[in-house]
């Protein structure tokens, strides 16, 4: 069976949400903990790389995650901090990268699965979630279109693919100085085709500290 490796992504500036969320704590844990409890312990993982601030970088610990091989200091974008975890990953074509966001503490061990299999089945994979609001396009305040909501979603991490795919889709987004919010456009961008399976509702993304009670409420259930 081919390695797993997953690069969760934590060096962000939390600027929305005013400081680290990844330290915040939810029901004794903090975001962080969480998401690499999570990951550490499906069976299909086999190790991961941890990208944070330079902050954290110097004053955490990280050894108590056994599947945490390197710890890595992150770029200012959020491509950057990919990149430079995934220069941490041994080259080897089949082998699968699985991105995940170190403020989404609540992936579950299915989600995990699906995406591993889709991604050895497809090369590329992303988690979605259909929209329930109608979505409009607006331009300097006029509505210019109302949009499709069955043809749009919303999408998750972890995303997943073959070193093989991811390679060089990352390769020519630095080498152009192209930005993506998401690893799939980048793999998009380059003609490759990204398969689209179904994310998981409890999966939020810490982002305002109203999320943190959301978090917790999902906990008790």
């Amino acid at each position: 069976m081919e390695k797993t490796s997953v690069i969760v992504v934590a060096a962000g500036r939390s600027l929305r949400y005013g400081f680290d969320k990844l330290r915040v704590y939810i029901k004794g844990k903090t975001v962080l903990d969480r998401t690499l409890e999570c990951l550490g312990k499906h069976s299909e993982i086999d190790e991961i790389v941890l990208v944070v601030n330079e902050e954290s970088l110097k004053n955490q610990d990280y050894a108590k995650y056994s599947k945490v091989t390197k710890v890595v200091k992150g770029g200012l974008k959020r491509q950057d901090s990919m990149a430079a975890g995934f220069r941490e990953i041994k080259p080897d074509p089949d082998s699968l990268v699985l991105i995940h966001d170190g403020a989404r503490p609540l992936v579950t061990q299915a989600l995990v699965s699906r995406i591993i299999k889709a991604a050895r089945e497809s090369g590329a994979v992303v988690p979605v979630m259909p929209v329930q609001d109608t979505i409009k396009s607006v331009k300097e305040d006029w509505i210019t279109k109302t949009l499709k909501r069955d043809e749009i979603y919303r999408c998750q991490t972890p995303q997943g693919f073959r070193y093989s795919v991811l390679k060089p889709a990352l390769e020519k987004a630095l080498k152009e100085g192209y930005l993506a919010t998401d690893e799939a456009s980048l793999v998009e961008r380059i003609g490759g085709k990204v398969m689209a399976v179904p994310g998981d509702y409890t999966n939020i993304k810490i982002t305002y500290s109203e999320d943190i009670k959301i978090a917790e409420a999902f906990l008790e259930d």
